[in-house]
C-alpha cells in the first residue's frame, strides 16, 4: 500500500468522455427492450458483450502490455456507469475483467497472466466467481467447498454454490474453496480457475424477479479435478488474492447503482416538467421538487465517493477498502430512494412496463444486498473506521 498523496479528477478528462460516449452509443442500441427480449428467451446478451468487446471496452482496467486500457477502475467504472445509464445490464464486467482480472494482475504468475490476460482484455475470455454458499454467504471462514492436493499436482474440489451470475455466459469460473489439510479439517482459501465444462461440475439456475437477462446458478462440485496451474496465488495466498478481488467488485456495484439513480432521476425529472396538473407542471410543486432534489444532493455525493473509491484504488492506496465500501452503500441507498421517488412521481404510470420504473427499482434494491450488504458495510465501517468492537 503506498503512502503517497492520492489527487482525484472532479472532472473527467477528453479521454474519459469519450469513453462514456462511445459505450453510451453502443448500449443505446440495444436499450432495455433487447434486455427483456434476452431474458423473456432465457439467453444472455450476447450481442451486447461482443459489439463493446470489438470497441475494446471490456478490459480498460487492464493493464495495455496485455491489451487492455491502462485506465485502471475509474475505466470500468465508467464504462459500468454508462451501460446502466442505456437502460442495459452486463453483470458478467462486475465479474470477469473487474474481479478476475484485478485479481490476476496483482496475483498471477507470468504464465497465467500471459495465458488469461489478454483474453480478459479483450473480451474473448469471460470468468465468472463463485464463494457465495447457501449456509455461509460469503463468509469465508464458514465456507464448506474444500480442495484437496493430489499427489500428481492436481486439486480435487468437492462442495456447493450458490447465486452465481452469469455461468452460461462464461467459459470458466474463479472458485473459492478452503484447503483441505492432512487431519482433515479446512484450512485458508485458495482460488481456481474452473472451466465450466469440467467433468464433475454441474449446475441448476436459481428462478430470480431480476430484470437481468443473466441467470444465478447453484453449482455442484463432485471431484472436479484441477490442475496446479489453475490455481491463482499459490496454497497460502488465496485470501489476500480474494480480498484483493472484492474491491473491485464493490466498487462496480457502486457504479452500477450511481447510474441506475441518476437515470431513475433523469426519468422522474422529464415527467415533472412535461406531466401538468391544474395548468402547470406537477414539478411547480415543492412535494415533487424537493424530493427530487434530495435526490439529486445525494447522487452527487455518492458519486464523489466512487471517484474517490477509484481513485485510491487504481493509486494503491490506504483506505481503498473504507472508500469501495462506503461508496458501493451509498450507491445503494440512492439508487433505492431514486427508483422509489420516481415510482412516486409517475403515480399510476410508475407500474407501468412503458416506463420501467419496477424494473428499475428491482435492480436498485439488489445493491442493497449483493455483492456486499449494507448491513455488511455498516459492520465494516463500525469496526474498521471508527474501532468499535467486532459484532458478529
Amino acid at each position: 500500500m503506498s503512502d503517497a498523496p492520492i489527487s482525484m479528477l472532479l472532472e473527467p478528462t477528453e479521454e474519459e468522455k469519450l469513453l462514456r460516449e462511445s459505450v453510451f452509443a453502443i448500449c443505446s442500441k440495444y436499450g432495455a427492450n433487447y434486455m427483456r427480449e434476452c431474458k423473456a428467451d432465457n439467453v444472455p446478451p450476447v450481442e451486447l458483450w461482443d459489439e463493446l468487446a470489438e470497441g475494446g471496452f471490456l478490459g480498460v482496467n487492464l493493464p495495455t502490455e496485455y491489451g487492455g486500457g491502462g485506465m485502471g477502475m475509474t475505466g470500468l467504472a465508467a464504462v459500468n456507469e454508462e451501460i446502466t445509464a442505456a437502460e442495459t445490464t452486463l453483470a458478467l464486467i462486475i465479474v470477469s475483467p473487474a474481479i478476475a482480472g484485478s485479481i490476476l494482475v496483482k496475483h498471477g504468475s507470468v504464465e497465467q497472466k500471459q495465458v488469461w490476460l489478454p483474453g480478459l482484455a479483450a473480451g474473448t475470455t469471460k470468468i465468472a466467481f463463485a464463494v457465495t454458499e447457501a449456509d455461509a454467504g460469503s463468509n469465508t471462514h464458514m465456507l464448506s467447498t474444500n480442495a484437496t492436493r493430489n499427489d500428481d499436482k492436481t486439486w480435487t474440489i468437492n462442495g456447493q454454490k450458490t447465486f452465481i451470475s452469469g455461468v452460461e455466459h462464461a467459459d470458466t469460473i474463479l472458485v473459492v474453496a478452503r484447503a483441505r489439510l492432512e487431519d482433515g479439517q479446512l484450512g485458508l482459501p485458495l482460488l481456481f480457475l474452473v472451466p465450466t465444462d469440467a467433468g464433475g461440475l454441474s449446475r441448476q439456475p436459481v428462478p430470480t424477479t431480476l430484470p437481468w437477462a443473466e441467470w444465478q446458478w447453484t453449482l455442484f462440485f463432485d471431484n472436479v479435478v484441477i490442475s496446479e496451474d489453475r490455481l491463482i496465488g499459490g496454497d497460502m495466498g488465496g485470501l489476500a488474492a480474494l480480498f484483493d478481488g472484492l474491491n473491485p467488485e464493490r466498487i462496480m456495484g457502486a457504479a452500477g447503482g450511481v447510474a441506475a439513480a441518476k437515470l431513475a432521476l433523469d426519468k422522474a425529472t422529464a415527467y415533472a416538467n412535461t406531466r401538468e396538473v391544474w395548468g402547470t407542471p406537477i414539478g411547480t410543486h415543492q412535494a415533487i421538487a424537493h424530493p427530487l432534489a434530495e435526490i439529486y444532493i445525494e447522487w452527487a455525493q455518492a458519486r464523489l465517493m466512487l471517484q474517490k473509491a477509484c481513485a485510491l484504488y487504481d493509486a494503491g492506496a490506504k483506505g481503498a477498502g473504507e472508500a469501495a465500501n462506503m461508496a458501493k452503500f451509498a450507491a445503494g441507498e440512492v439508487a433505492v430512494r431514486a427508483a422509489d421517488r420516481a415510482i412516486q412521481t409517475h403515480g399510476g404510470n410508475g407500474m407501468t412496463e412503458e416506463f420501467g420504473l419496477t424494473h428499475l427499482w428491482l435492480g436498485a434494491r439488489l445493491i442493497q444486498i449483493a455483492p456486499v450488504s449494507r448491513e455488511m458495510i455498516l459492520n465494516y465501517v463500525a469496526q474498521h473506521s471508527l474501532g468499535l468492537p467486532k459484532s458478529y
